[in-house]
């Protein structure tokens, strides 16, 4: 009988991810126990009904004990007090690696704990995910032909990098390499500021006096701009904190050529409107985004 590839896996954050993780690696044969840990234990109870977890703990020391494998599911800004935590107490060729989506913070908050890069951390970030949260939320199958950034260090040692590899590969997702900078700066584009235009306009036209009427009549473009502003805020809020930065770059970036469209508009240049929607399908009908 062949060893699975996880004999322990140590997952401190049941949610969306971490559940849709343990669901897929399960399926596969892949891991042999799976110990869950949080701070809702009615959530974590739902994990082992479900089946998605064989246990739990509450304290994270004790969940990382005899673990080959740590992931941190956590939000962005819990990471560091988590670490500081189970760090005395990871066993020492347990691999460690994280969900976050933005890596810089991540990192240096390793770097904070430890004094250094350990080269059992391996920083990675799965590009799924839907606006619903929660281990009842997680599936089997939402990383197949999704993909997963692996974020990996000069001080990252390769058999630590190839196992988180593998391990993400076995649910259906196709793994990357990339740099941690470049990481931020491509997902402040991509995902983070998209959230912040959805919350945004949602804001916007929630104070207006005749939202009721507005919301009545939103259409299925409208509903679809705005589905994610229903994902996790206190989620949110960490990412705009970690990845300041680069988020504000792209926020001057779009507020600079919203107000170009603005000015045209106002100006009646039609052409410079035209050649902007234009502009705007031939991109989007060329992108890749299955």
């Amino acid at each position: 009988m062949t060893q699975p590839l996880i004999r322990r896996l140590c997952i401190i954050g049941v949610g969306l991810i971490g559940g849709s993780l343990a669901r897929a690696l399960r399926e596969a044969g892949e891991v042999g126990e799976v110990i869950g840990c949080g701070r809702g234990e009615a959530n974590l109870q739902a994990a082992v009904r479900l089946g998605v977890i064989d246990r739990y703990v509450t304290d994270p020391a004790q969940a990382v004990t005899g673990a080959d494998v740590v992931l941190l599911a956590v939000p962005l800004g819990a990471m560091a007090a988590v670490l500081r935590v189970i760090a005395p107490h990871l066993e020492p060729d347990a691999v460690l690696t994280d969900a976050g989506s933005a890596k810089g913070s991540v990192v240096a908050d390793v770097e904070r704990v430890y004094g250094y890069i350990p080269p059992h951390f391996v920083p990675g970030h799965p590009i799924a995910g839907t606006e619903q949260s929660g281990v009842e939320a997680s599936f089997a199958t939402l990383f197949q032909r999704r993909r997963v950034i692996l974020t990996p260090l000069a001080e990252t040692s390769a058999i630590a990098h190839q196992l988180i590899r593998r391990m993400w590969e076995i649910t259906g997702a196709e793994v990357v390499d990339m740099g941690v900078r470049h990481h931020d700066a491509v997902l402040a584009a991509t995902s983070h500021l998209p959230h912040m235009l959805a919350y945004t306009l949602v804001d916007t036209l929630a104070r207006l006096d005749d939202r009721a009427e507005i919301f009545r009549y939103a259409a299925g473009g409208f509903r679809d701009f705005t589905r994610i502003a229903s994902s996790d805020p206190q989620m949110w809020h960490d990412i705009c904190v970690a990845n300041r930065d680069q988020l504000l770059e792209m926020i001057a970036l779009f507020v600079a050529d919203l107000e170009h469209l603005a000015k045209s508009i106002r100006a009646d240049d039609h052409d410079v409107v035209l050649a902007t929607f234009q502009r705007a399908k031939r991109a989007r009908d060329n992108l890749y985004l299955d």
